[in-house]
């Protein structure tokens, strides 16, 4: 501690004296501004009153000039005038100014002898004033003087206020400089190698499971940190492979995970079990166009996640009916078969009012949890009402639930995102010996941001009542458990990831998503030519012929960064004039929660700026951003994928980013550029993106033209290595990773 005290006492002296250094300099540069602009004002006054003085002066109008005197005596600044004769006689004066002054006098003397302005500062009862004497003429001759006399005291209390106001900055400067040092060294640096120094004994000793687990994530500590994870890594492989090697051995290792190499996994992982998934959003409605009910699929990572555990286990799944037509297709039991070509399981629709869907959707869901786990500057919004309602539905889909696994013993529950924090523990209070797992698929806050929560505990309550919780990534769960550990009485195992509370025992586990990779490639003769067709219809469609295109693809969502990927296109374009009509941005922007405020505004200013960027830069044939404010299908997005030049993924905070994956999916020509946000799950898989901080507008545009100028070569090196990780870890694996722990847990 004593060398920290040091520290601050050093640095703040060098502060302070720089401090006051660049006072005193602006203090005398202020001076010098106050005076010469004093000078100048009372110049103009007195030539001003000089022509009207000399013309009573040379009448002998002496008890006129003393009116004009006193009328514009103590006015403001201006303490008063005099007028004497060419004896120095005073012939009127303001009567707030000395008569007799030594000083006074002498200055008017001096002026009408050498019959040119005088200027002085003096003292007058303690008051600094400026005094101007004026000489005053009868066609060439001296007859007299005029003096204007400003109050001056007025410059000392400037400069006095101003080293007033630096010394108290200082004082505040160098309160929080030290502050910050004490922060630095104390919690920064020592905490940080204090606990790299247990997570090595751990690691060592072999009581943890993790080879990275417990690391410090610091930034001078980082080519450290980086080789001790290896060896962590290593050395965990090493006393986990005999086990790995037997638990996976009806596993082909050599082959990546497919659609049919999931459902061989689950046939020994269930045997005969059936799976119950539970979500919001369904993965079949129904909707009524004229005469005829379509189908539509929803597009979102939940979706795409879970469809191939649901196809290869024959289970149900229950969600929100929200189609139109949703109730005209169901059986008495609200269910169906899916997928509509060849069902495979069932889906049992929950029905929900307006007022229901309105308060646990939109409400607490959407205006509550959304912003508060994603931490994007959007204030949560917490209503008494919407709570209510969120348990009201919470409870209902749990009776659902209960209703159909009555006659099933030991029934395995996978409950998806944070509509249902509740559904846990609702749950095991009715059905103690159910296997209940819950993915969150957003990220989860750190602890005191989580602290917001009016409800927060029984959140986490709800939550822990699942056997399993699963996150994209290891942070989150970090974050998790220290938020259980804050707030609720509990028995934490840091090794294992597990809380334990009243009897309980909750494994949180980090399970990053992805696609359903196929290393199919869209070049084939057929797709060659569809692809091509397609591209060149939109090309022709949006004056895209020949440019270089950058892309967006998301909802219209304040989370995803699309505002400041929009500056960031202003900026690149104007550091780089030559890429004006050379270069478009396209952002399509399906419209989202468009009855939730905060989504409206954020709409209408993304329409906003994108006009004025285009205002700024259009020209008669081109506009540099394409706003396309409506949904698009997959296929339709595709063609946008197999053109861009550069694929810009900027989301503020994301759980993972599916965007990113499905783009370097469709890239099987290897080509192409992501910019990726360093706040997204993908962005610790997808490395070889042009990883940003999408605060960082400059560093995004920075990153645009590293994309647009980027080799051939170069591109294909990344996007091969990009697209081998997806490949490697695709939605199978995912799933397949997902329900080996759930089966581990039995």
């Amino acid at each position: 501690m004593k060398q920290i005290a040091v520290a601050i006492v050093l640095i703040s002296f060098v502060v302070s004296l720089v401090v006051v250094a660049f006072t005193l300099n602006q203090v005398e540069q202020e001076r010098i501004n106050l005076i010469s602009d004093l000078e100048h004002r009372t110049t103009l006054l007195g030539d001003s009153f000089a022509e009207t003085v000399e013309a009573y002066l040379n009448n002998n109008s002496a008890n006129y000039l003393q009116k004009v005197v006193e009328k514009y005596s103590n006015r403001e600044r201006l303490a008063g005038l005099a007028v004497y004769d060419n004896k120095e006689n005073l012939l009127a004066m303001s009567i707030h100014l000395p008569a007799d002054d030594a000083k006074f006098q002498k200055l008017v003397a001096d002026s009408m002898d050498a019959d040119k302005p005088k200027s002085a500062f003096i003292k007058f009862e303690n008051q600094n004033m400026y005094v101007l004497a004026l000489p005053l003429h009868e066609r060439e001759s001296v007859v007299g003087a005029l003096t204007v006399v400003q109050n001056a005291g007025y410059i000392d209390t400037q400069l006095t206020e101003i080293w007033r106001s630096n010394l108290i900055r200082l004082f505040i400067q160098v309160l929080i400089l030290s502050v910050a040092i004490l922060f630095l060294l104390r919690w920064i640096i020592w905490a940080p190698v204090s606990q790299l120094v247990e997570a090595i004994k751990s690691m060592r000793s072999g009581k943890t499971t993790q080879g990275a687990s417990g690391l410090p994530n610091f930034f001078l500590l980082k080519p450290l940190v980086t080789e001790v994870s290896n060896i962590g890594k290593s050395l965990h492989e090493a006393r986990l492979s005999a086990s790995e090697e037997a638990r996976l051995r009806f596993e082909k290792l050599d082959t990546p995970w497919t659609a049919q190499r999931l459902q061989e996994l689950i046939k020994v992982i269930l045997k005969d079990k059936k799976l119950l998934v539970v979500s919001n959003r369904e993965p079949y409605a129904h909707y009524k166009k004229g005469d005829q009910i379509t189908v539509m699929r929803p597009v979102g990572g939940v979706v795409t996640a879970i469809e191939p555990i649901m196809q290869a286990c024959s289970g149900t799944w229950i969600a929100h009916g929200s189609g139109t037509a949703d109730r005209e297709v169901v059986d008495k039991f609200d269910k169906i078969g899916v997928p509509p070509e060849e069902p495979k399981y069932s889906l049992k629709r929950v029905w929900l009012t307006q007022e229901e869907e309105d308060g646990y959707y939109y409400g607490f869901s959407n205006e509550g949890l959304w912003p508060l786990c994603h931490i994007s500057h959007a204030r949560p919004i917490f209503r008494k009402e919407d709570w209510d309602m969120y348990q009201h539905v919470n409870g209902k889909f749990t009776s659902t639930i209960l209703e159909e696994i009555k006659s099933v013993t030991r029934p395995i529950i996978l409950i998806q995102d944070y509509h249902f924090a509740l559904l846990p523990k609702m749950i095991r209070d009715s059905r103690p010996d159910a296997l209940i797992a819950m993915f969150w698929h957003i990220p989860w806050p750190n602890s005191e941001a989580f602290r917001i929560c009016p409800w927060r505990n029984q959140i986490l309550e709800g939550l822990l009542g699942a056997d399993l919780i699963g996150f994209h990534i290891q942070l989150h769960c970090n974050n998790f458990i220290d938020t259980v550990a804050r707030e609720l009485e509990s028995l934490i195992d840091y090794e294992q990831f597990a809380v334990r509370r009243e009897g309980h025992v909750t494994y949180v586990k980090p399970f990053p998503i992805s696609i359903a990779y196929t290393n199919t490639s869209l070049h084939t003769p057929q797709s060659t030519a569809y692809f091509k067709q397609k591209i060149t219809k939109i090309q022709r469609e949006h004056k895209l012929e020949g440019k270089l295109i950058g892309l967006g693809v998301d909802r219209m969502d304040y989370t995803k960064g699309i505002l400041e990927r929009l500056t960031a296109v202003d900026i690149f374009l104007a550091k780089n004039p030559k890429m004006k009509e050379k270069f478009t941005f396209v952002q399509i922007a399906a419209p989202s929660r468009t009855r939730i405020k905060k989504y409206k505004e954020f709409s209408d200013d993304v329409i906003k700026k994108t006009v004025e960027i285009n205002k700024k830069y259009q020209t008669r044939d081109w506009k540099p951003i394409l706003l396309l404010h409506e949904h698009h299908e997959r296929d339709e997005i595709l063609p946008f994928y197999e053109m861009a030049h550069v694929c810009m993924v900027t989301s503020l905070h994301d759980g993972m980013n599916l965007v990113a994956k499905e783009f370097i999916s469709a890239r099987s020509d290897e080509k192409g550029v992501l910019i990726l946000s360093e706040f997204t799950g993908a962005s610790r898989e997808l490395k070889d993106a042009l990883i940003v901080n999408p605060y960082n507008a400059e560093q995004m545009a920075d990153a645009i033209y590293t994309g647009l100028t980027m080799s051939q070569a170069e591109q294909t090196k990344r996007m091969r290595k990009m697209r081998e990780t997806i490949k490697n870890y695709n939605i199978y694996r995912w799933s397949a990773e997902l329900l080996k722990t759930m089966a581990a847990l039995e």
